[in-house]
């Protein structure tokens, strides 16, 4: 790179493309549906750079049409983890000490091809295998994404350029390194941007990883995977590893050269692997660093000064936007009494509207959850609510898995502020309610705090000022993301950086400089130009 400060160009969110009816983009993304729906491809790992075929082989399939094959991918065992390992230490000191200016420049790459002739790609891939409706893939593969890539580098940038003061004499300042091992980035079925973000992050700041993407979202990853090879990683420098938890993160991370762990998924696993961390803790070589976001059961309060209209649109969006799948989806809500005969009205009319079906039917508001075991564990909640007697369901309760796995938006209005559905992540279309006495609004807000053990994202809704204020200061903790009068989804890179507390995660924040900071190691460098040439200090010339 020639001498020069170099500039990273100012970040801007990209826009949304809205694929009304007859628009350019709605035709071109039509066109690229229905030619990856005409074949069917082959998945190898991707390992410094080559491909790699193992023969234990996986279908990756529409789940709105499950017996329909997008690709057939192969599985990493502990064969290709020790390949991926030797690949990316190989390939790790070139890429850390490559100039900043130069890792930059892959990503900023990667989000004008993302942006360009990789959006339908992108997007029809999360349409068609992690079965979105095209704004939703939108805001996802496309959007987010694109932000990811040209706001880190922005970030950067700026974590470099935070260097310490220096007295006359001599001269300190700070380097910041690549860890030394790799990150093994584990990444979730439900965002096409956080797939592509957990890898991206660490390799930006001079890291190697491996990354195994979710088993029932092979198909985007694989396609993402190929993004960045095109982009300019070098070979090693990120390590596609699709495979079961087991056979690839059992070795992952048993590995001594493990420096670093980027995740999002389950609680309990996540729990797992810092146990597992913490039980071998002696045999790697540096302490890894942990960061992961492990979900949520995300709440909306209402306070009896909401406007009725914008708190029944929030419950109807923030709980069945992509069926309910998002970490910070409206899972439960606490409604006044005064205000629930409107709200009631008003969040079934809205419901009734809904379509739900295929997303290559842009009409689909809705569309499939993500496999046979997440259809399992929703149809559970609802077949318990069915039999409760605190519980009511208000509307939905019925699906059907017989060509793809489909849960109507359902509704459950409970009288037990305590009950399993208040309390326990569904991650499926499913928004229980509790009605409570407007004069127990305090008693109803510290239920709020209490009732999970998660604290990832939360909205409140009021008209009053000061209660809005009072009610944010006793929910302080109760979520990372944070939302008045809004719904508690739809976080945006460089606006509201995500993550939470508690049982959500460790809260490092994507979408700002403080998820980089923790994929960096710092060297305080101290040059004095004249030292001194004996031991004897002042105070010792005289008794």
């Amino acid at each position: 790179m020639p001498n020069g400060i170099v500039p990273i160009p100012k970040p801007v969110n990209e826009p949304i493309l809205a694929f009304a009816p007859g628009s350019p983009e709605k035709v071109s993304l039509k066109t690229k549906l229905n030619e990856m729906l005409a074949e069917e491809i082959e998945m190898p790992l991707i390992i410094g750079g080559k491909e790699v075929r193992t023969g234990n082989i996986a279908n990756a399939v529409c789940p709105h049409d499950h017996k329909h094959v997008l690709g057939r991918y192969h599985k990493a065992g502990e064969k290709e983890v020790q390949m991926a390992i030797e690949a990316s230490q190989k390939a790790w000191r070139g890429w850390s000490e490559m100039a900043w200016e130069d890792r930059a420049a892959v990503l900023l790459k990667a989000a004008e091809l993302l942006a360009g002739p990789w959006r339908d790609t992108l997007n029809a891939a999360c349409m068609l295998n992690q079965s979105k409706n095209a704004f939703q893939a939108e805001i996802d593969a496309a959007c987010e994404l694109i932000d990811f890539f040209r706001f880190n580098p922005h970030y950067m940038k700026f974590i470099y350029e935070q260097q310490p003061e220096s007295m006359q004499g001599h001269w300190d300042y700070v380097e910041y390194r690549a860890l030394e091992g790799f990150v093994f980035a584990v990444t979730p079925f439900n965002f096409a941007s956080i797939a592509g973000n957990l890898p991206s992050a660490p390799a930006l700041m001079g890291n190697t990883v491996l990354w195994k993407p979710a088993s029932s979202a092979v198909f985007t990853a694989y396609q993402l995977m190929k993004l960045f090879e095109e982009a300019g990683f070098p070979p090693g420098v990120i390590n596609f590893l699709p495979g079961s938890g087991g056979q690839v993160g059992n070795p992952v991370m048993a590995s001594s050269r493990l420096a670093g762990v980027h995740f999002t998924g389950s609680t309990p696993v996540f729990q797992n692997m810092w146990k597992t961390v913490g039980d071998t803790i002696a045999n790697y070589k540096t302490y890894p660093r942990i960061v992961g976001e492990t979900g949520g059961k995300d709440f909306v309060f209402a306070h009896p000064s909401s406007d009725v209209e914008a708190l029944s649109t929030a419950l109807v969006r923030g709980a069945f936007e992509y069926q309910g799948q998002k970490c910070s989806a409206a899972s439960r809500a606490y409604i006044p009494k005064s205000l629930w005969p409107r709200v009631k009205d008003l969040v079934l009319e809205q419901i009734a509207e809904i379509k739900m079906g295929p997303p290559t039917d842009f009409r689909n508001f809705m569309n499939a959850v993500i496999d046979a075991n997440a259809f399992s564990d929703h149809v559970g909640y609802i077949e318990y609510a069915k039999s409760s007697s605190d519980a009511e369901i208000l509307c939905g309760g019925t699906y059907d898995d017989s060509v793809g796995y489909f849960i109507e938006p359902t509704v459950v209005l409970t009288t037990d502020p305590k009950f399993k559905l208040m309390e326990e992540e569904i991650f499926g279309p499913v928004l229980t309610l509790y009605v409570y006495d407007d004069a127990d609004l305090d008693a109803a807000l510290e239920l709020c705090d209490t009732t999970s053990m998660y604290a990832l994202t939360g909205a409140i809704f009021s008209q009053d000022r000061a209660e809005a204020a009072r009610m944010a200061a006793a929910l302080r903790h109760s979520a990372g993301n944070f939302y008045i009068n809004d719904k508690p989804t739809g976080a945006v890179v460089g606006q509201q950086p995500f993550g939470g507390s508690r049982a959500s995660g460790t809260n490092d924040k994507a979408g700002s400089y403080l998820n980089l900071v923790r994929w960096t190691s710092q060297r305080t460098i101290k040059e004095t130009f004249v030292p001194p040439k004996h031991f004897a200090y002042p105070f010792m010339g005289e008794e």
